[in-house]
């Protein structure tokens, strides 16, 4: 399902169709280094985890993960959207694109996106963003976005340290 239009992009729901994409995403050095590992090791595992993470997600809450798909040949990018974690009281802007797409903007053009959705559609009054600490792109980012540092925490279930970033929307 189409969630969002950008002038290169469309952003949509996630689905099982899109586990090769997922599987190769999850497991890309840049995503295990800056987001961790989600121990998925097949595509098989990389269907089941989107249908019980952002497929239950979207159904239960509205929004969730969504791919970035270039309008010019439909390639999908990256993930780009909102997430419910437990361990965060509100809504947090989650990102990660694939490395042959670094630096052309298209993170921030998605995310720009999903902050306005955010705001005029899903009437979210708060936004959060986390990061690795290590993490200067995503920093920036997050900055660019109007998010600004709260503070840095260690985050469940990995134990992680992370920075926490937030921004009234509302």
């Amino acid at each position: 399902m189409k969630i969002l239009d950008t002038p290169r992009l469309t952003l949509r729901t996630i689905n099982a169709d899109d586990d090769l994409f997922y599987y190769e995403l999850v497991n890309d050095p840049t995503w295990l280094e800056h987001i961790g590992d989600k121990g998925i090791r097949t595509v098989a595992e990389a269907r089941t985890a989107i249908l019980d993470g952002p497929c239950v997600m979207q159904q239960r809450l509205g929004h969730s993960l969504y791919v970035m798909e270039r309008k010019s040949d439909g390639a999908p990018l990256g993930l780009c959207g909102l997430i419910k974690r437990d361990s965060l009281p509100e809504v947090d802007i989650g990102y990660a694109i694939r490395p042959a797409y670094f630096g052309q903007g298209y993170t921030y053009e998605a995310a720009a996106a999903v902050v306005a959705y955010a705001r005029d559609v899903l009437r979210i009054p708060r936004l959060m963003g986390i990061t690795n600490p290590a993490n200067t792109v995503s920093i920036n980012l997050l900055a660019k976005l109007g998010l600004t540092f709260v503070e840095h925490k260690v985050l469940p279930p990995d134990g992680r340290p992370t920075n926490i970033y937030a921004r009234q929307l509302l």
